[in-house]
C-alpha cells in the first residue's frame, strides 16, 4: 500500500484528522505519529522514552518539530561543559537516527500488510529547512549528518497532505508558539512542493468533517493505490 503524511503548524488538526481517517477510510489503515514529540508518539523505542522521562523529571517541554531557530544556545565557557555537550549531541543524534529508522521499521511492516499508514507529521518534511535544505541557517554537523540520513536513506511519504490555516486560528487552538512562528512554519511547509512528489493543499479553517471528507477524498483518489508504489506526479494543491 501507501503512506500519507499529514503536515502543517502545532493547532492545525493534524492528529485530530488523522485519527478519524482511521476509523472511517474504506480500507485498511493505521496511525502512526512521527514527529519528536513522545507525549503524542503511539510508537518509539524504550531509549527514546527513557530519555523522555528524563526530560520530563527536569522539567523539559517537548518539541513537535525542530527548535526555533531564534532560540540560540549560548556557548559554554568552560572546556569541560563544551566537550559534555559535545558528547550529549553526538548520543541524541544516535538515538534519532535509530529512532527515525525504527519507526520507519514499524511502517514498511504494516506496508507490508497491506496497510495504507497515516503519518502524523513525518521527519523528512518536519526538518527539510532546517537540516536538509539548510537554507534557513548555517547547520552544525549533528544537522548535516541528520539531513543525509533524511536525503537519501530516509522513505519519504508516498503522499503529503499540508492542512493550512491562518496563524491566528492554529494559535487560539492550542497556544503554542507564537503567531510569528507558526506563519514561518506554514512557509517551510509550504516550499516543500518541489522536494515531495504528491504535495496537497487542504484548507484547514473549514468545519472538521469538511477537513477530513476532503482529505479522504484525495486519498481514495490517489495514483499509487492501485500498485502502492510511489508514483512521480506533478505536486498539486486543493484548497476550498
Amino acid at each position: 500500500m501507501f503512506t500519507v503524511a499529514m503536515i502543517g503548524p502545532d493547532g492545525v488538526g493534524k492528529t485530530t484528522v488523522s485519527r478519524q481517517l482511521e476509523a472511517t477510510l474504506p480500507m485498511r489503515a493505521k496511525y502512526v505519529y512521527m514527529g519528536v514529540n513522545l507525549d503524542a508518539s503511539n510508537v518509539a523505542l524504550p531509549t527514546s522514552r527513557l530519555i523522555h522521562a528524563l526530560q520530563r523529571r527536569l522539567g523539559k517541554r517537548h518539541r513537535g518539530g525542530p527548535r526555533d531557530p531564534e532560540q540560540v544556545e549560548s556557548p559554554p565557557k568552560w572546556i569541560v561543559q563544551r566537550a559534555l555537550r559535545r558528547a550529549k549531541r553526538g548520543l541524541r543524534l544516535l538515538n534519532t537516527l535509530a529512532e527515525e529508522t525504527y519507526r520507519q521499521m514499524v511502517v514498511r511492516w504494516y506496508l507490508f500488510r497491506g496497510t495504507v499508514v497515516l503519518l502524523d507529521r513525518d521527519f523528512f518534511v518536519d526538518f527539510y529547512a532546517y537540516d536538509i535544505s539548510g537554507d534557513s541557517q548555517p547547520r552544525s554537523l549533528s544537522q548535516r549528518i541528520h539531513g543525509y540520513y533524511l536525503k537519501y536513506l530516509y522513505r519519504r511519504p508516498d503522499l503529503v497532505i499540508c492542512l493550512d490555516a491562518k496563524a491566528e486560528t492554529m494559535f487560539a487552538r492550542k497556544g503554542e508558539g507564537t503567531v510569528d512562528l507558526l506563519n514561518r512554519r506554514r512557509e517551510d511547509y509550504q516550499n516543500l512542493r518541489e522536494a515531495v512528489d504528491q504535495f496537497l493543499v487542504v484548507d484547514a479553517d473549514q468545519p472538521l468533517n469538511e477537513v477530513v471528507a476532503t482529505v479522504q477524498h484525495q486519498i481514495c483518489r490517489y495514483p499509487g493505490r492501485a500498485n502502492g508504489s510511489q508514483t512521480t506526479a506533478t505536486s498539486s494543491s486543493f484548497v476550498s
